[in-house]
Formats: structure tokens, C-alpha cells, sequence
């Protein structure tokens, strides 16, 4: 009966937050038990373009450290921002969702050419905070009970907290970049006098991933409040992001 449980749980999260989650738990299982390692899963161009190990290119999106402490506050994380935005703003386009994936995760690489970043899923997390940030303008964010502000400042307060704890915010400011790039041609430059869509879709994702009907039964997570764990709740809640943030900056 707890099977079933949580089989019905699990079915019910979003299809590309379930695939991506379930990915990095595995993926960090993989190297856990010895079956990989992260040397064989990090980005590496000329093993890449050279060595035709293409792999990399999806890989180092999905490790984010060993299983511990400071893994599952990470996926906790990740799992959050990436599900409210599928089941809030990206709800019933999970191919427009699909493609802000691979076009942020296009832009990663790129920059990724030009710094010394090998694993970049923690700027891959960013930017899903930074886009759900921005579409959710008025929800209310308090820090460790001592700093409220509003939900756009949030991919700043974590740069903020990175840089106090000596971390390097490299990473913070790809995920945010890559996610104002993203935002901008998706949400702000359609709108302007003399704009127009950018970012389309292609025809055979939605053909892949967009069903002609909702199901009924879907309960989802509301986009309008980080609901379910005590980490980046809105202020109506009462809790705070504190803990969540450090165990994600330590792991810089």
C-alpha cells in the first residue's frame, strides 16, 4: 500500500521535473556505488569535440556532489523551483518548458567554453529560480528572519550569501545571466512596441510532449507559493530560505 503511495507521488510530479530530479538522484547513486565517476561525467571540451564523448554535454548538468548533506538540500532545491515553474507559469506547455532546458542549458555550454566550470547544474538551478523569480514579482521572501524582500531580489540574496561565504559566484552569475537572456526574449521583448517572439517552440516537441487534455485528477503544486519544504517560502508562510541557501553555497 506505501508503494502504491508513493507510485501515485511520484507519478504525479511534471514529466520534465520528474525526468530531470530522478536523472541527478541516479546519476549521484552511479557514483555512490562506483559504477562512474565524476571524471567521467564532467564537461570537458576536447573529450567532447576530440573523443566524441557527447555524453558530458547532458552529465555535468546532472551531478551535483556526492550523496550527503549538502546533496539533498541541492535537490530540494532544484526539485522546488523546477516544479512550481512546470506546474505554474509552464503549465500545460511542458515543450515550451522542455525547450527553456535545452536553450539554457545551450547558453551554459557556451559560457562554459570560456570559464573553468565542469558540473553546472547549481547555474542550471539558478536560472530556474531566476525565471520563476521573475514571474512571481510580488511573493514575499524572508532570510534567515532578518532579510524580507520580494521574490526578484532572490537570485541576488544568493549571489549576496556566495559571496560573504567566500564562495565564488561564478556559477550564481551564469544562472542569472542565462535566466535575464531567457526572460527577456520570452516575457519582456514580445511586449515592446515593434517586438516579437523570438523563442519558439519546434513543432515536433509539442508534437512530443504537449497532450490535447489535462487530466482531471492533476493536483499541482501552486507557482504561488514554494510550498511543502521550510526552504524559500513566501512571507505568509513564516519560514525562511536560510538553511537551504547555505548547505547550496557550500557546495560551491
Amino acid at each position: 500500500m506505501a508503494y502504491q503511495t508513493i507510485q501515485q507521488e511520484y507519478m504525479q510530479i511534471p514529466p520534465v521535473t520528474r525526468a530531470y530530479t530522478t536523472a541527478c538522484v541516479l546519476t549521484t547513486v552511479a557514483v555512490q556505488l562506483e559504477i562512474v565517476t565524476p571524471f567521467q561525467l564532467y564537461f570537458n571540451p576536447d573529450l567532447i569535440f576530440k573523443n566524441f564523448q557527447v555524453w558530458r554535454l547532458v552529465t555535468n548538468y546532472m551531478f551535483f556532489g556526492t550523496v550527503g548533506f549538502n546533496f539533498l538540500f541541492n535537490m530540494i532545491f532544484t526539485y522546488r523551483y523546477c516544479r512550481m515553474l512546470e506546474e505554474g507559469s509552464f503549465r500545460g506547455r511542458t515543450a515550451d518548458f522542455f525547450f527553456m532546458f535545452i536553450f539554457g542549458g545551450f547558453l551554459m555550454t557556451i559560457v562554459a567554453l570560456f570559464v573553468n566550470l565542469v558540473f553546472l547544474g547549481q547555474a542550471f538551478t539558478i536560472m530556474l529560480v531566476y525565471v520563476w523569480s521573475r514571474r512571481n514579482p510580488y511573493i514575499r521572501m524572508n532570510f534567515f528572519g532578518l532579510l524580507n524582500f520580494q521574490a526578484p531580489y532572490l537570485p541576488w540574496v544568493l549571489l549576496g550569501f556566495s559571496l560573504l561565504l567566500g564562495n565564488s559566484v561564478i556559477v550564481d552569475l551564469m544562472g542569472i545571466a542565462v535566466g535575464h537572456i531567457y526572460y527577456f526574449l520570452e516575457d519582456v521583448f514580445p511586449d515592446t512596441q515593434g517586438g516579437f517572439k523570438i523563442l519558439k517552440t519546434p513543432q515536433f516537441m509539442k508534437w512530443l510532449f504537449d497532450s490535447p487534455r489535462e487530466d482531471p485528477n492533476y493536483n499541482p503544486m501552486p507557482e504561488d507559493r514554494p510550498g511543502g519544504f521550510a526552504w524559500g517560502e513566501g512571507e505568509r508562510l513564516g519560514d525562511n530560505i536560510g538553511g537551504d541557501n547555505e548547505a547550496r553555497n557550500d557546495a560551491h
